[in-house]
């Protein structure tokens, strides 16, 4: 199944979880990847600058002041099952619709490995700091 699962922070914390005002109104599907346009979380896609985390309800906002839950740690490590080995320090990139996104070959970086896997275990990444959302100022903390 597409999509990505919270699986621990590296700092060994809870995961952190903000209601974010959703930019439009599309559906966000539990586990998509979104990103920060204008201090408001819209679905990710690959040469995003603004990544901020992982969906953890599915739901489709009505309205302009309806909030998504995200995971927001620049630390968090999500799992995704993609029949492919990996090397930790690989680079990947996100691709796909609400409900439907994948691991895709990287031209952007979008995410790093944490851990080698072999093709019949889960990948896990963690969002590449150079473009997680909390490292500049997208939600203008």
């Amino acid at each position: 199944m597409p999509g990505f699962d919270f699986r621990f922070r590296e700092s060994g914390g809870a995961p952190t979880v903000r209601n974010v005002v959703a930019k439009d109104n599309e559906t966000f599907t539990k586990g998509d990847l979104v990103n920060i346009e204008s201090g408001e979380a819209d679905l990710a896609v690959t040469q995003d600058t603004a990544l901020l985390g992982v969906v953890q309800e599915t739901s489709t906002p009505d309205g302009s002041t309806d909030t998504i839950s995200v995971i927001c740690d620049d630390d968090a490590v999500y799992a995704y099952t993609d029949g492919t080995a990996h090397n930790i320090g690989v680079t990947l990139d996100v691709a796909g619709a609400t409900g439907a996104q994948i691991l895709a070959a990287s031209s952007n970086q979008e995410f790093v490995v944490v851990a080698t896997n072999a093709a019949t275990e889960e990948t896990l990444v963690k969002i590449n700091p150079t473009v997680h959302a909390l490292s500049g100022t997208a939600l203008g903390d």
